[in-house]
């Protein structure tokens, strides 16, 4: 139980040796029952993840995040800056999701579903395997001299890498500038959009620099989800653990001896073989217990399990797993926590869907010209009004008027009396209104004005109108 209790490793990362320079990691490639779930799982999403900008829903792209324009789309509903508090809850909704997810499941998310873990360990990783060979294969590369196989293999990879990290970086403007315009910059041409392209190769170098270089640093180092499992995780979380129970027993691991009774010399079922350490993509030893760099990406289990396969001992002694699993032999239970986050879960997705049913495609905006008084018009009393009509749909409106519901009055646009308002576009402008003194409640009256494309009723909006004081 020596290792067990030995807390050093938590003073260091295993990516940095004790000169801080980087350590660099020839994970084992894995294989097993939940590498190929993982695998089905990774090109699932990486096949969403590539044409989830160029699907469109009633004309609008699946998913899309112009932080520029301040646009976005989420799974087709277009939200714009008047929606700003609906894309906050959505934001909201995904967080607290991930948090219910990892104080019942740990870092699943991590390992299954993270774009950095999918395109790591399931693209540029099997590109390695495939071009320099398994773990001892790219150590003994690395530590031979500058040949022509080894600059062959290595030009290789690269190349390859950043035709990837390019193709990447298309997807991602995709996502922030719309699939349209990226395609229309494609056929104009780079002369045409010489800043597009200064921006794609600038996030091509990025992911190339990430996923060629960081790696797994990003995962230790720059995100901070793992950081968060202090407060999320407790004994009850299952995770990928390390049965040290079984593991350790009396007399601590111990290697495979011929013909030897590992129960009666009192050794536990681990025999410290050390490929649980050669196969984690972030050169972690699992058996030291939890830790912020495990992934939960399950590499370690499938190995461990063709090894205690091999060695003719019982399956699971690294598998999904609580602490009070392994130590007090207690099932899985839904606690208050859970049921806690899980409320909270549904009270915001019930908010969200409730507000999404009532989001209007149209917003119109009527307000009065600051600064500016009533006027006299004849017997009447006139105001000036801005207006700003949204049109959030893929429909153009090519006949849009106003209409005064009360009180009684007139509406003169400036310009003509109809306009356009265009498809995922506005219209602004000015018109007065006027209305007889006796139609007005004092100095400040609420008016009603309606909004038509042709005979179709799009909003209804209320705003203040200003008239003369009456004293009584």
């Amino acid at each position: 139980m020596a290792a067990q209790m030995d807390e050093g490793f938590r003073d260091t990362i295993g990516t940095i040796d004790e000169e801080g320079k980087r350590s660099w990691l020839y994970p084992k490639k894995p294989s097993g029952k939940f590498y190929k779930y993982r695998k089905w799982v990774s090109y699932f999403l990486l096949t969403f993840l590539v044409l989830a900008p160029f699907v469109k829903i009633n004309g609008n792209q699946f998913l899309m995040f112009n932080i520029l324009e301040r646009r976005f789309n989420i799974f087709g509903f277009p939200f714009w800056p008047q929606d700003f508090h609906l894309f906050v809850i959505s934001m909201i909704i995904g967080v607290v999701f991930v948090a219910l997810f990892t104080v019942a499941f740990g870092r699943i998310f991590c390992g299954w579903i993270c774009p950095q873990t999918i395109f790591l360990e399931m693209v540029f990783r099997r590109i390695e395997y495939w071009i320099e060979g398994d773990r001892n294969a790219q150590i003994k590369l690395e530590k031979m001299e500058w040949n022509a196989t080894k600059i062959r293999k290595k030009a290789l990879k690269w190349s390859i890498f950043f035709v990837i990290s390019f193709g990447i970086a298309n997807v991602f403007l995709a996502y922030l500038v719309g699939s349209d315009k990226l395609i229309a910059m494609v056929e104009d041409g780079p002369t045409e959009h010489w800043g597009n392209i200064i921006a794609l190769l600038i996030f091509t170098g990025v992911f190339y620099f990430i996923f060629a270089w960081f790696r797994e640093q990003v995962c230790i180092i720059a995100c901070p989800y793992g950081r968060l499992q202090g407060v999320l995780l407790d004994n009850k979380s299952i995770i990928v653990a390390y049965d040290h129970v079984r593991g350790e027993a009396e007399a601590g691991r111990g290697r495979i001896v011929k013909n030897e009774d590992r129960a009666a010399t009192g050794k536990g079922d681990c025999i410290d073989c050390k490929l649980c350490v050669h196969v984690c993509p972030t050169g972690i030893d699992i058996r030291n217990g939890t830790q912020l760099e495990c992934t939960n990406c399950t590499a370690c289990i499938d190995e461990c399990n063709t090894v205690m396969e091999k060695v003719g001992l019982p399956k699971g002694l690294i598998r999904y797993a609580s602490e009070d699993e392994i130590t007090k032999k207690e099932k899985f239970k839904f606690n208050a926590r859970m049921k806690g986050y899980t409320a909270v879960l549904f009270i915001l997705f019930g908010v969200f869907s409730g507000m999404l049913f009532l989001r209007n495609d149209v917003e119109a905006t009527v307000l009065r010209l600051p600064g500016q008084l009533y006027q006299h018009k004849g017997e009447n009393i006139s105001n000036v009004f801005t207006y700003k009509i949204v049109n959030k749909t893929t429909k153009d409106f090519d006949d849009v008027y106003f209409k005064l519901v009360k009180p009684d009055g007139e509406i003169k646009m400036v310009g003509n009396k109809t306009f356009t308002v265009p498809k995922e576009g506005l219209a602004q402008g000015t018109l007065f209104i006027e209305i007889n003194p006796a139609f007005l409640k004092g100095d400040k009256t609420v008016i009603t004005l309606e909004v038509y494309n042709g005979d179709r009723l799009i909003e209804t909006e209320t705003t203040n109108f200003l008239g003369p004081r009456t004293f009584n």
